[in-house]
């Protein structure tokens, strides 16, 4: 193994690093690391001039005019070719709408439709709750249907796929550990038994690339508020492939998904393409801050940005386990870089009041029961002098014992 690189070879690293310039786009307070991007981006100044523009003149001025003038009618359509663009999507195959957890309910439904005699969902037993529990909402209106869960019905996805399932929902990173699952492969071996795929892009989009085409996957579905920067709560995204599109049946028929929705018919008649899986009306000031965040991606080169994701995640690595090591921190995460996501997980005992006592120090992560530490590297704006600070403060509490102070042990609630 190579020596452990010093603070001046961790500056060096800055220096050449040509994703430096976008860090200067992101309103990032003083004094702060920030390692929770992937639980909530951290806002660029282009979000907040969106947002005025929004607000103040748009609405503020044009009032109604602007659903026309200003284009607002058009946002998820335009915004979900431009988050296309970012998971390897062509144009018409992406909307931009709702949150995750309702998208997901929607292609689930649509996947059982046109999978008629097939009752059974797969998903992970692990993932990231609300997989789970949109799918056990599913089950309620659908009799007869059942899920499996990998590491609860069987130790893999592969042992669970048979004749019998109609749909496979699988995350592409995963939310706690940070693994990354070979999209194109298990693509292939679901499609191959005769059954769907959801992918959740939640831990991926904006992280690292995506080739949603190029995998010939059916659906997917992520969030823009993580990597992405989109803001709190920002509009989700579904992708469908276009081969899919003529027989898409969805229960959340609104009147946005309508082939004509100014012509207010009495019955649902819905849209030939994506737009189907739209609802009602959408949340303008949300998706103008998205408009924000997403067009600093114009200009980012996804494979430099999985370069840096990897050299920040390495370092993390190995300066955690060596500074670190002997006081109880254990890694989670995957050694294997090609198989990990843009985050990293360790596991204490205490980890909880460690991430507390990180917190108070500047250093921003975030705690997953029962035991994980969990930081997330968003390459646009986290440096490597981010890392080397964040591992001098982590050495510090665990030397000193100060995550025993008995304020960090106060537990509320943790995003």
């Amino acid at each position: 193994m190579d020596s452990l690189p010093d603070l001046a070879a961790v500056e060096a690293m800055d220096e050449a690093d040509p994703l430096r310039v976008f860090r200067s786009r992101f309103a990032l307070p003083a004094g702060v690391i920030y390692l929770d991007g992937n639980s909530l981006g951290a806002a660029s100044h282009e979000v907040f001039a969106e947002v005025r523009q929004a607000a103040m003149e748009e609405w503020g001025n044009g009032l109604i005019r602007s659903w026309n003038s200003a284009g607002w009618f058009h946002l998820p359509l335009e915004l979900g070719d431009r988050v296309g663009r970012l998971i390897g999507a062509a144009e018409g195959q992406t909307v931009v709408t709702d949150s995750t957890s309702i998208n997901i309910y929607k292609t689930l439904h649509a996947a059982l439709a046109m999978r008629p005699g097939r009752n059974v969902i797969v998903a992970e037993g692990d993932s990231f709750p609300t997989d789970i529990y949109m799918a056990e909402g599913v089950l309620s209106t659908r009799p007869g249907i059942t899920l499996r869960l990998e590491g609860r019905d069987a130790s893999t996805i592969e042992e669970l796929i048979d004749d019998s399932v109609a749909v496979v929902l699988v995350n592409h990173v995963n939310y706690k550990s940070g693994e990354l699952r070979d999209m194109a492969a298990l693509t292939k071996r679901i499609q191959a038994a005769g059954a769907l795929v959801i992918w959740d892009l939640c831990h991926s989009a904006g992280a690292l690339p995506v080739d949603l085409d190029g995998a010939d996957a059916d659906f997917a579905v992520g969030c823009t508020y993580k990597y992405l920067n989109g803001g709190p709560g920002a509009p989700a995204f579904i992708y469908a492939a276009k081969r899919h599109h003529a027989s898409i049946v969805q229960p959340l028929s609104g009147w946005w998904g309508h082939a004509r929705p100014f012509a207010f018919e009495q019955s649902f008649d819905g849209d030939a393409g994506i737009k189907r899986f739209l609802c009602g009306t959408q949340p303008i000031l949300s998706l103008r801050a998205l408009k924000g965040a997403l067009s600093i991606w114009d200009e980012v080169d996804m494979e430099a940005l999985r370069r840096k994701s990897i050299a920040l995640t390495d370092l993390f690595i190995r300066l955690v386990e060596t500074k670190c090591g002997q006081y109880g921190v254990e890694l989670e995460t995957t050694r294997d870089s090609e198989k990990r996501g843009s985050q990293v997980s360790f596991i204490h005992s205490n980890a909880y009041e460690v991430m507390q006592a990180l917190i108070e120090r500047g250093v921003i992560g975030d705690f997953r029961a029962p035991s994980t530490l969990r930081f997330g590297f968003t390459p646009l704006y986290v440096s490597y002098h981010d890392v080397w600070r964040a591992v001098t403060v982590l050495e510090d509490i665990l030397s000193s014992g100060s995550w025993k102070d008995a304020r960090f042990a106060v537990r509320g609630a943790v995003t």
